[in-house]
């Protein structure tokens, strides 16, 4: 042992962790240290020991271990990032961000390897925080990575998150070092929809993002042509979801789960949300004929799970969502996979070949921007029939509401709230005097911000109240305070607005491009309120004032409501199951004969980069906009045609590729007949 170098030390360790014996390994690192207590390389020795004991289960040992060596030597970065994690790992998450903190103060000028420390030791700290809602030193912590290195997608997602979480306006904030063309080439999808109604950026964002974010599979893919053939007398149907809890996706699939058909198909349910159990989990794990937990399972193994099950139609009920498993999708573990309810958008990807929507928020003129198959129910968005409410409204005190006045109210995530819907609200305001605005509580920093924006607008900032989080029943129950609910745009309410319209409280919304902007106009028509869609940001203000201002008006609206709830499309649930399951054995069928539908990916990548261009330099964004870039592009490198914006015929584009001539301004190909997005 005493003769034994660093070298065969760290080889001989490494052989026994191979071998299984990890007990083995530890015991020879804690003999060498002890023997070793003056070896110029201690502290790396002490490093890999904390290693080892770490996957041994001895995080708190392999913490004071950590410790040791950054005592022996403080400027060895490695040691503070795996000292944060640890500690993080414990529940200590304010050590674990004081130890990358010190790591990053201690570090100016850095070579190579000290930059890769340093950038790792920012993510970590804006993860940590961000987890834990401290919005403000989290942005901060990436910002400063970003401009280290502003080309990382994941932190670059992040940031921009946490700017819309906080109502920091603009969210895509070019800085000195970081570029809006970066910022905007790696935008996740969801701050996409909640920031640009801009269908066609929608689309080449959600494929780059896909082809950036999930790598496709080595190998060649499952063949299901072999299931080719009558359909079975039990379609098996998987939903795939972290949201089967109490979350506003679980709310709304609790019932329609209990509502399928079981003589005609089984459902399986993959959950892959937070380890904790609630009544809603509960009330659908009942539900369904198998649930299984792919929490911790490798992507490989989830999918090797769902094809043993033999799952004949896979649903990703998470899309471009918080914890989704998309990449178990790429694996093609189904011989049919569907978009649905989860993500208010096109996935883009070439393994997702159906979305399901409604006539509505996916008009027919809209289907150029997906790259799934269109199918349609009569509203795409379940609701719970049997929601528990309680029974007592709260007084407007005990909601922190002043006595009297209209309650103009908006209880979507600050995330969705624009400036320029800010901007609107307040010209209510200003137009409905006594009223209340009464918002989503958020933390202090951006309920202050938000104070603030009123005021420099003339508005008294005490006009803006906070709703706390409550347990969902006294969370609708308190609906009835409200008068009326604004909507956000571009991305709209979901479930906030069958919770309101279910509580008989009127929801103003906004027409507008995107899924995500048609969403709560689909809802609010299903209602039987097709007259609260505006057209425009000054015919909703002009709407929202003439209800705050007449009571009648108001009155009327939430009888229509309530006399429309028994038998809207909105809440007939049961007509959406027995619509779902006729989608599924059209799915089933087009599988059958060989029509499986395959999406169409062509040319997204210029339009990803034509839509870079045209929202860093904040142009217009219409389909003509669109056909300008590509026009160029194609002087230079003909494009091959598609079927959405770029339509021109294959032979004339093979002969412009042969003589490299550029377009006749008069031969930009004519656009599809999209009449809303032409007034872009």
């Amino acid at each position: 042992m005493t003769s034994m170098t660093i070298t065969e030390l760290f080889s001989e360790a490494a052989r026994l962790e191979a071998q299984g014996d990890t007990a083995a390994a530890i015991s020879l690192y804690e003999s060498w240290v002890a023997l070793h207590p003056a070896d110029p390389h201690l502290h790396a020795a002490l490093f890999n020991y904390a290693v080892v004991e770490g996957r041994a289960g001895n995080k708190y040992g392999a913490i004071n271990t950590l410790r040791h060596a950054i005592r022996l030597k403080p400027d060895f970065q490695p040691a503070y990032i795996n000292l944060g994690r640890l500690l993080e790992d414990v529940g200590r998450g304010g050590d674990a961000v004081a130890q990358w903190t010190a790591l990053v103060n201690q570090m100016g000028t850095v070579n190579g390897e000290g930059i890769k420390h340093k950038l790792m030791a920012l993510q970590q700290m804006g993860r940590v925080l961000e987890n834990g809602h401290i919005d403000g030193p989290a942005e901060d912590a990436l910002r400063m990575s970003l401009e280290i290195n502003p080309h990382q997608p994941e932190v670059a997602q992040h940031w921009i998150a946490l700017r819309q979480r906080q109502c920091k306006w603009p969210a895509v904030e070019a800085t000195e070092f970081i570029p809006k063309t970066a910022l905007y080439a790696n935008i996740s999808p969801l701050s996409t929809a909640v920031m640009l109604d801009d269908p066609v950026f929608q689309l080449a964002r959600a494929a780059a993002y896909a082809k950036q974010s999930i790598p496709l599979p080595t190998g060649a893919a499952p063949d299901h042509q072999s299931r080719q053939g009558p359909r079975p007398q039990k379609l098996k149907i998987g939903y795939v979801s972290s949201d089967l809890r109490e979350h506003a996706v679980g709310f709304g699939l609790s019932e329609l789960m209990e509502l399928h058909d079981r003589t005609r198909y089984e459902i399986h349910a993959y959950y892959c949300g937070i380890n904790r159990e609630d009544a809603t989990k509960e009330r659908i794990r009942a539900s369904v004929d198998h649930w299984a937990d792919i929490n911790g399972m490798s992507d490989d193994a989830a999918a090797q799970r769902i094809r043993d099950d033999g799952i004949d139609i896979l649903i990703d009920v998470n899309g471009f969502t918080r914890d989704a498993r998309t990449a178990v999708f790429a694996r093609r573990p189904a011989p049919i996979q569907v978009n649905w309810y989860g993500f208010p958008g096109t996935m883009g990807t070439p393994y997702h070949n159906y979305i399901i929507a409604d006539p509505y928020v996916l008009p027919e003129e809209n289907e150029i921007f997906f790259s799934e198959k269109v199918v349609r129910v009569p509203c795409y968005q379940p609701n719970d029939r049997k929601r528990k409410v309680s029974g007592q409204t709260p007084d407007r005190a005990f909601e922190n509401l002043p006595a009297e006045g209209f309650v103009f109210c908006c209880l979507n995530g600050t995330q969705k709230i624009t400036d320029t819907m800010f901007e609107a609200w307040m010209r209510i305001l200003a137009g409905v005097p006594g009223s209340c605005l009464w918002l989503l509580d958020s933390i202090p920093t951006t309920n202050d911000r938000l104070r603030a924006f009123a005021a420099a607008r003339g508005i008294d900032p005490e006009r803006l109240r906070f709703a706390p989080k409550r347990p969902n029943p006294q969370h609708l129950a308190r609906y009835r305070l409200a008068g009326l609910f604004l909507d956000t745009f571009p991305y709209g309410a979901h479930t906030t607005a069958s919770d309101a319209m279910w509580m008989g409280i009127p929801v103003l919304t906004m027409e507008g491009r995107t899924f995500a902007a048609r969403v709560c106009g689909g809802l609010v028509t299903a209602a039987g309120l097709p007259d609260m869609v505006t057209p425009d940001l000054d015919s909703y203000v002009a709407t929202a004032i003439a209800i705050g201002t007449n009571p009648d008006l108001a009155a009327g609206l939430r009888s229509r409501l309530e006399q429309n709830r028994a038998t809207s499309v909105l809440f007939d649930t049961p007509k959406l199951a027995q619509s779902l399951e006729a989608l599924y054995d059209g799915m089933w069928a087009d599988f059958a004969a060989g029509r499986l539908p395959v999406p169409d990916l062509r040319n997204l990548d210029l339009y990803h980069e034509v839509g870079i261009r045209i929202h860093s330099a904040g142009e217009a964004f219409g389909v003509a906009d669109y056909q300008r870039h590509l026009a160029a592009i194609n002087s230079h490198a003909p494009i091959w045609p598609d079927n959405r914006l770029w339509q021109r015929p294959a032979a004339e584009t093979v002969e412009m590729a042969k003589h490299r001539k550029p377009p006749a301004p008069a031969t930009i190909p004519a656009a599809p007949d999209v009449a809303w997005l032409k007034r872009a």
